[in-house]
C-alpha cells in the first residue's frame, strides 16, 4: 500500500516528536499523532488534539481524535511541546485495526515498523 504526503508527514512528526497542524473536517486542529496505520484498507490515526476548534467548538478540542488521512488538509509540523495525553495509557483503542506505527515504546499493539 502506498504512503500518502500525510502519511510520511505524520510518520516523521511520530518519530520526531513534533506536533502538525492541519485542516480537518473544516477546523484547524492542532495534533501529536500517537499511533499509524490501517484499519480496513484506510489510513488512519489516533492522534492527541490539544489545540485549534473541533466539531463541538474550542470546547472539544482537547482530547483523543480518530482521523482518516484522506480526510487531513494542509498539514505541517509546528514547534512547541509535543502533547500525548494525560494519565496512563491504560485503556485500549479501536481506531488503527493494523498498527505500523507507536509513539509508545512499549505498544502493546506490535507496530510493523520502528
Amino acid at each position: 500500500m502506498a504512503e500518502s504526503t500525510t502519511y510520511r508527514l505524520l510518520r516523521q512528526a511520530m518519530a520526531e516528536l513534533r506536533p502538525v497542524a492541519c485542516i480537518y473536517g473544516s477546523k484547524r486542529r492542532e495534533i501529536c499523532p500517537i499511533i499509524l496505520g490501517h484499519s480496513g484498507g484506510v489510513a488512519k490515526a489516533l492522534v492527541y488534539q490539544f489545540g485549534g476548534e473541533s466539531s463541538q467548538g474550542a470546547a472539544g478540542a482537547r482530547g483523543w481524535k480518530c482521523l482518516t488521512l484522506s480526510k487531513i488538509r494542509h498539514a505541517h509540523m509546528i514547534d512547541g511541546p509535543w502533547h500525548d495525553g494525560p494519565g496512563p495509557h491504560g485503556q485500549a483503542q479501536s481506531c488503527v485495526a493494523d498498527v505500523e506505527y507507536d509513539v509508545n515504546p512499549a505498544s502493546p499493539y506490535r507496530p510493523r515498523r520502528r
